[in-house]
């Protein structure tokens, strides 16, 4: 069925997220592996994608952790360097199907406090028809329950949604609903899905 709307997760879509490669330029490779391997910071950083206090996560984590305190701080103190940079060209074709007239959301597993911190730091993230984030719905992808509230709200049929996003979990629970997917591995492949679609052409999507 033709696309009517098109979703974007946000993290590693529109805006690099790495931690792993932050760490490694702050406190080498090798510790921050050994660091990674005993903290389960992406567990952490989920709860508050959920919904829970930014700072106060961090914090008690930190407090339960004491031997990697410094270091998990910097979760919280650095993190507008660790959700970067922007991918210019997946930036481009969101701004190209809202010329285009196609409607684009938004759906992000992203804290409270951390995307207000992406928003000032990203304006573009207040270009988007409507925005769909975790932690403001008490409920991270890939729970189909984030899903079904996003095809409540917006009121276009699972079948002709277009959600593109970097995780398989993710793209598959979408899949299950009916919508259509695109797993994104780089935002030329997503360009060259959107003009495939008609949704722009190929100018557009450069």
């Amino acid at each position: 069925m033709p696309v009517e709307a098109v979703i974007f997760d946000i993290g590693n879509v529109l805006i690099e997220w790495q931690p792993e490669r932050f760490y490694d330029a702050q406190i080498g490779e090798e510790r921050r592996r050994a660091m990674f391997a005993a903290l389960d910071l992406h567990g952490m950083n989920d709860g508050v994608d959920r919904g829970d206090n930014f700072l106060e996560a961090v914090t008690a984590f930190a407090a339960a952790n004491p031997a990697w305190h410094a270091e998990i701080m910097m979760w919280h103190d650095n993190w507008a360097q660790m959700a970067s940079p922007e991918i210019p060209h997946s930036i481009r074709l969101l701004h190209a199907l809202r010329a285009a007239g196609v409607p684009v959301f938004a759906l992000s597993n992203f804290g409270i406090q951390t995307f207000a911190i992406a928003e000032k730091v990203y304006p573009f993230l207040n270009d988007f028809d409507r925005r769909y984030i975790s932690g403001h719905m008490g409920v991270i992808k890939p729970d189909a329950e984030i899903y079904r509230r996003v095809e409540v709200d917006c009121g276009v049929d699972p079948a002709v949604l277009l959600f593109t996003d970097d995780r398989a979990d993710n793209i598959a629970a979408a899949t299950e609903r009916g919508w259509q997917t695109h797993l994104f591995d780089g935002p030329q492949a997503f360009a060259d899905r959107l003009v495939s679609e008609g949704l722009l052409t190929a100018e557009q999507a450069q």
